[in-house]
């Protein structure tokens, strides 16, 4: 049996792993890369295999850099099933047909320029059609039902609390009657998080393929609520308004279940209006409160005691039309306004950024996980002027940074999960982290769990016969002899890195004093080489 990882290495999206076995091939997530224009052209390239011959995808969840490219391999010739649970069918409904859409209004944009200039016409990614056609191909399978994939894999969904519907999909292999336990982690979310239930404890396998989103950090532990309200509190005595940048799928939800515990409580004003003005927050909102079965105790409780609601609250407010969401701005008095994109990059945000960054009594919230480069994260780290539509900005609003609100389990969470697991696995492939965060999750996993940890490159695989494995290092990328000389000296440069932070680490053990000096260094050497490499 053969894992190639061809997608979420030592970044966070695009998730795609290729198994094969004998001569059956299946894959394990079919994402869309998103961030850079770099990362972004992964999508236009064509599969690293041959569509037609894939023979069954397995789901972890409905997010776009999980599910994103599924349409585009149905396109291009796959005719298998994609098996996920039925929330995740229900939500890859309106969220592939919205990915869609945006890339067809993208292609539009671009052809309406390009063809003036003489340029190549561009068609989107995959179509609407396209999109809806793919659903056909998805077949639901319940959490815990162990079901056939291929010829020797059988698999089975557990729940995995990050979104709702989302699941860790447990993979038996039999092969030369050797038997083999994977588990593809999907994204896990952490535990006692709002409305969903907790992540499955895990029994252990053979291989472990896990995230390592948030491997380098610790949640902040801290009364969220409160800190909600001192934000509103504080925000409507201004008269400003609050801007929520927020994802569709997860995190709407659970900031709206925070407001209405609030206001119920009298710790926030009942008359503030709350505004989900994202066409796609609305739908995926409709399928979450329609799911009460994925719900935790506590969600349970609240929608047996308000009447099979989970949220009533009147001053709750969801706009359909883009008049609608240019309304918004025009009305007086302070607001809450919860918008996507999740990290500032796109939709409807983007214009209440713009009415409201620049007034010193608005805030804005920033509640999830921001990649490199996107809006998002500048606003987090502190940029005083922006750019949006083409038109700079002055920051003048608070910006807030709740980091507790992420879907996603942190290092110590996950070792202490896998450190209950009653099988150790003979390894773990660290996947979907940046590298900081995958080297320090490896690492510690392999100091705290007793088990090797690799972190694969784009297009490395692993053989795998009963619980022996192998590496093999990509030679996808390799084609080219220039392309194959950079990777090595890419490796070179990786090892000088790992050389000098050993170094330096041991420097200010021994002499704290030093810490300031050699700060004012790497600073210097950042800057310069972000300098260099910034016109790729």
């Amino acid at each position: 049996m053969k894992i190639t990882f061809l997608g979420a290495t030592r970044m966070v999206t695009g998730s795609c792993y290729l198994l094969e076995i004998g001569r059956k091939k299946m894959l394990v997530d079919c994402g869309m890369f998103q961030g850079s224009k770099l990362v972004n052209a992964f999508n236009e390239r064509d599969f690293m295999f041959n569509p037609g011959e894939i023979d069954a995808v397995v789901l972890t969840h409905a997010h776009i850099d999980h599910s994103g490219l599924i349409p585009k391999l149905v396109a291009q010739g796959y005719k298998g099933p994609v098996y996920c649970t039925k929330t995740t069918l229900e939500l890859c409904g309106i969220l592939l047909p919205d990915s869609a859409h945006i890339h067809e209004s993208d292609a539009e944009f671009a052809n309406r320029k390009g063809l003036r200039a003489g340029r190549k016409f561009i068609k989107p990614l995959y179509t609407v059609d396209e999109a809806y056609a793919s659903l056909k191909n998805f077949v639901v399978r319940d959490f815990d039902e162990e079901f056939d994939v291929i010829p020797g894999i059988k698999a089975k969904f557990k729940v995995a609390g990050h979104i709702i519907g989302s699941a860790m999909a447990e993979i038996f292999a039999e092969e030369d009657g050797k038997h083999t336990k994977l588990i593809f982690t999907g994204d896990v979310g952490q535990p006692g998080a709002p409305i969903i239930a907790d992540p499955e404890e895990l029994q252990g396998a053979d291989f472990i393929i896990t995230e390592s989103t948030y491997g380098n950090r610790v949640h902040k532990v801290y009364d969220k609520a409160e800190e909600l309200a001192e934000i509103i509190n504080s925000t409507a005595e201004r008269g400003g308004n609050i801007i929520v940048p927020t994802f569709a799928v997860g995190r709407t939800q659970v900031l709206l279940y925070y407001f209405q515990k609030l206001a119920h409580e009298g710790r926030i004003p009942q008359d503030i209006p709350i505004y989900i003005d994202s066409p796609m927050a609305n739908k995926a909102t409709q399928i979450v409160l329609g799911n009460p079965q994925e719900f935790d105790e506590e969600a349970r409780a609240i929608y047996e005691m308000q009447g099979k609601h989970l949220l009533s609250m009147k001053q709750l407010h969801f706009t359909e039309t883009a008049q609608e969401s240019r309304m918004i701005n025009e009305m007086p008095g302070t607001k809450i306004i919860i918008s996507a994109s999740g990290m500032c990059d796109a939709g409807r945000v983007l214009h209440h950024l713009k009415h409201n960054l620049w007034r010193e009594d608005s805030s804005v919230i920033i509640a999830g996980y921001q990649a490199e480069g996107c809006l998002g994260r500048k606003l987090v780290e502190g940029v005083r002027q922006v750019k949006i539509m083409g038109e700079d900005i002055r920051v003048n609003a608070k910006i807030y940074n709740m980091k507790g609100f992420s879907a996603h389990a942190d290092k110590e969470q996950f070792l202490e999960w896998y450190g209950r697991m009653a099988q150790k696995p003979k390894a773990f492939f660290v996947t979907h982290g940046e590298i900081d965060a995958a080297m320090e999750f490896a690492g510690e996993l392999q100091r705290r769990i007793g088990t090797a940890a690799y972190i694969p490159q784009y297009g490395d695989s692993v053989t795998i016969s009963g619980s022996e494995w192998t590496v093999t290092e990509a030679a996808i990328t390799s084609d080219v002899p220039e392309v194959a000389s950079l990777k090595d000296y890419l490796r070179t440069l990786e090892r000088t890195y790992l050389q000098h932070r050993t170094k330096i680490e041991q420097v200010v053990a021994r002499d704290t004093g030093k810490v300031k000096d050699i700060r004012k260094k790497l600073e210097k050497i950042k800057k310069y080489v972000d300098d260099m490499l910034s016109s790729l």
